[in-house]
């Protein structure tokens, strides 16, 4: 004879992942701002407008999936959020590493 499953009880997790998300927005928003804001010190350039123009669309990408993942996990049902595509988790890293090679451009 086979035991049920007891029902899963997510606890806070969604909650906790949803601040994960927003707080990674937040970092994302601010490396966007100071990217432009370096790349247009002295005034603007060609390339310095380039810069802030990727910067600008690669935040609106993570932007983009992270506020849809912010939305599966308000509106789950029954505590269990649906697994994050791997398109989307593709699309997020990518977004963030290319902010990140967008910031290493500008120091140096």
């Amino acid at each position: 004879m086979s035991v049920p499953a007891p029902e899963r009880d997510p606890g806070l997790q969604p909650e906790r992942t949803r601040l994960a998300w927003r707080r990674t927005t937040l970092s994302c928003t601010v490396a966007a701002v100071l990217a432009a804001k370096a790349a247009l010190h002295g005034g603007a350039t060609g390339a310095g407008l380039v810069v802030v123009i990727l910067c600008g669309l690669l935040w609106l990408g993570f932007l983009a999936v992270a506020h849809g993942r912010i939305r599966a996990l308000a509106t789950a049902e029954a505590g269990r959020p649906p697994r994050l595509r791997p398109r989307h988790a593709a699309a997020a890293t990518l977004c963030t590493a290319a902010l990140a090679l967008c910031a290493v451009a500008l120091v140096f």
